[in-house]
């Protein structure tokens, strides 16, 4: 295939500083949850956009110095000699694609946790910490500050030690000390670092300098500036400061990263966002700098980004997540193939993986993470290992996966689904409120399997053992999913819930499938994911008075780790729903529901003609331990394998189905060498000093 014209001005050159990019793809700095200790896990996931095709790739946070320590969570470092040698691992398989390595330097200020080091967090003015630790930050002094500046050189020569060839000056997130200078609300000195916009630009702007005077002359250097923290008055505005900012700096650095504060208003799911976004927030930096200027915005269509690129609103096109999800973007808009772009549904999985300190997954890309410890490629996959037929059952997350990456291996396929349309999961849980970009996992996935001719998909197939055992396939992989429990057993129930087989408890998916409700409606969220929240609002939309109760402290707690808690606790107060926490579902009664503090065990009743159970799910895993049960009969069969997948073997995130789905197409005939280790680790060199 060839490019489409309309895409040609996507992969025209960008000079910046000393250094050219090869087209206008920009990979952003984001976290990734692998930092100084998985340096080769690290190294491999940034080769792979290098070998997609993106211009610029770039580290996450990258701490300059023991004072801005963010431990537990894993971020880069430059601290010594040793983290020199970790960055050079991910700037060598960088330039292996020619493409170009940028470092964003970072110290956390008021945001550092120092739990590891245990020095003493500094910032603008002595102050409380921004990050729920007990510990206040001390207040700079002058000599603090030269020292500060002197880190910062010193961490940029070390990133052009490691050959970057872009080194980041960062005041952004609202999570970095010369963001924090920059704030009137932290920043309270009185010196000439403090007061007037002028005097709090100052130490930013002196940063820029001693950077550009290090390493100006090889390294292009770059400054990353929320212009928005989308506070109003409480913060820096385009329309205000963010601008003067701008204006005051416009041509010092090579290039200007522009986004929103914090991170949360920069990496909205796609649940309360579009694609976009910051526009209206980031357009005016053009007008203000001949520099070139990179911005985020969930991008994800080729027309979107040209449309930025021609209207003047940006020069790159910046991307975090949409690289997560297909590494091969721009190779695949530059090769004519952009309809199999795997495009980023917003759902924020990845950054789930910064906050519980483990390598980031992706519901889209199920290598991500796998590059190095699994020697998975996002495109490419062994072929066959032998001439066997696979049958799959259930086209859900799992299923359809596992029957396209069975596919692109060459294998012969069947995919029998039991209804008459795929998804599974994914199809219902998308029609849900503001959850409809979800159905790309299905969307996506249904293309490539379409372009299969060794794959055939069957409908309306509601198979039972018997019907496996006739069909002669080789391998059989049971992917039929889970349903919700309607007995409230869950999180903090063991057992049924007294009253849950009353005909006035529903679940989820009684809700998706029109079920009449009456009301007021209790909703009871055991789960603690986003389905709570998703069903309340939904109910909510369609007329019911609605109460929303968890036994959590907070309105669908686990997506604090994706960025959105706050904002479905707002939607749902916004919508006049109810909400009570901290309470456990006791008992169903009649027109009533009887909850109980999870401190006190206090009790109390509250009205309710319906409740939706939002606990936990059952696997439909009936299937899988009926063929299991006599091994002779599958032997006789023919059968040499079944295994089950996804939320039928253990319910999960769609994250997970999809990544057990792929995991089953490449280990078909090719089983990890040893089980009890189907991955590399990472070791340190041990001396003999303990």
């Amino acid at each position: 295939m060839t490019r489409d014209p309309r895409y040609d001005i996507l992969f025209e050159p960008v000079k910046i500083g000393p250094v050219t990019a090869k087209n206008r793809f920009y990979q952003v700095p984001h976290c990734n949850g692998m930092g100084f200790n998985l340096p080769q896990t690290h190294a491999k996931m940034r080769e792979m956009k290098a070998e997609g095709g993106w211009a610029v790739i770039c580290t996450e946070e990258c701490m300059i110095h023991p004072t801005s320590d963010y431990s537990p969570e894993p971020q880069a470092r430059l601290w010594d000699d040793y983290d020199v040698k970790c960055l050079g691992l991910m700037t060598d398989a960088i330039h292996r694609h020619g493409a170009l390595a940028g470092v964003q330097l970072a110290h956390n200020g008021v945001g550092s946790q120092n739990l590891f080091t245990r020095l003493k967090p500094i910032g603008p003015s002595p102050q409380a910490g921004v990050i729920g630790v007990p510990t206040q930050t001390r207040g700079m002094d002058k000599a603090d500050i030269r020292e500060f500046r002197r880190w910062h050189r010193a961490a940029a020569l070390r990133a052009r030690e490691a050959e970057a060839d872009i080194i980041y000056v960062y005041a952004g997130h609202d999570s970095t000390l010369l963001q924090h200078f920059l704030q009137l609300r932290r920043n309270h000195r009185s010196d000439e670092y403090g007061g007037s916009l002028e005097n709090r630009v100052r130490l930013l702007r002196e940063v820029i300098e001693d950077t550009r005077e290090a390493v100006g002359d090889t390294c292009a250097v770059a400054v990353r500036l929320a212009v928005d923290e989308l506070l109003g008055d409480g913060g820096i505005t385009s329309q205000g400061e963010g601008r003067e900012i701008v204006e005051m700096l416009a041509e010092l650095p090579d290039l200007w990263d522009v986004n929103l504060a914090d991170w949360s208003n920069d990496s909205v799911s796609s649940r309360f966002g579009e694609e976009g976004i910051q526009e209206s927030h980031i357009s005016f930096v053009k007008s203000v700098t001949t520099k070139p200027v990179v911005g985020v915005g969930w991008f994800t269509s080729p027309d979107t980004m040209v449309s930025q690129i021609k209207r003047g609103v940006l020069d790159m096109i910046g991307a975090a997540r949409p690289s997560i999800a297909d590494p091969f973007l721009p190779r695949k808009i530059e090769e004519g193939r952009a309809d199999e772009i795997r495009e980023c549904i917003g759902c924020n999985i990845c950054v789930a993986g910064q906050h519980t300190f483990t390598p980031m997954r992706c519901t889209q890309n199920p290598t991500m993470g796998e590059e190095w410890r699994r020697g998975w490629h996002p495109e490419d996959i062994a072929a066959k290992g032998s001439q066997d037929s696979v049958l799959v059952v259930g086209a859900g997350p799992a299923g359809l996966e596992a029957a396209r990456g069975l596919g692109q291996r060459g294998y012969q396929v069947a995919l029998a689904e039991a209804t008459t349309g795929l998804g599974g999961r994914v199809t219902w849980e998308s029609s849900m409120p503001g959850l409809g970009a979800w159905a790309r996992v299905r969307d996506w996935r249904a293309g490539r399997i379409q372009e299969m001719a060794n794959v055939d998909v069957y409908f309306d197939s509601q198979l039972s053992p018997e019907n496996i055992l006739e069909f002669g396939f080789d391998h059989v992989i049971i992917a039929t999913g889970a349903r919700w429990r309607k007995d409230g057993v869950g999180i903090n129930n063991t057992a049924r819930v007294s009253g849950s087989d009353r005909a006035t408890v529903f679940t989820p998916e009684d809700i998706v499938g029109g079920a009449e409700l009456s009301g007021p409606v209790v909703v009871f969220d055991d789960d603690n994911f986003y389905m709570g929240g998703v069903v309340a609002e939904k109910l909510r939309q369609d007329g019911h008075d609605v109460t929303y109760v968890t036994s959590a402290a907070c309105v669908s707690a686990w997506t604090e780790n994706t960025l959105e808690q706050h904002r479905i606790q707002a939607r749902l107060i916004e919508q006049g729903i109810d909400i009570i926490v901290s309470h456990n579902l006791k008992a169903i009664g009649e027109g009533e529901v009887e909850l109980t503090c999870i401190y006190s065990s206090r009790s109390r009743a509250l009205a309710a003609s319906s409740v939706v159970m939002v606990t936990s799910r059952k696997p439909n895993n009936e299937l899988y331990l009926a063929l299991n049960e006599d091994a002779e009969k599958l032997q006789a069969a023919g059968i040499k394998s079944v295994q089950a997948i996804g939320d039928c073997e253990a319910p999960a995130t769609i994250a997970v189905a999809v990544y057990d789905g792929h995991r089953a197409a490449r280990e078909m005939d090719n089983p990890p060498a040893n089980p009890d280790m189907p991955f590399r680790r990472e070791y340190i060199e041990l001396d003999d000093t303990v």
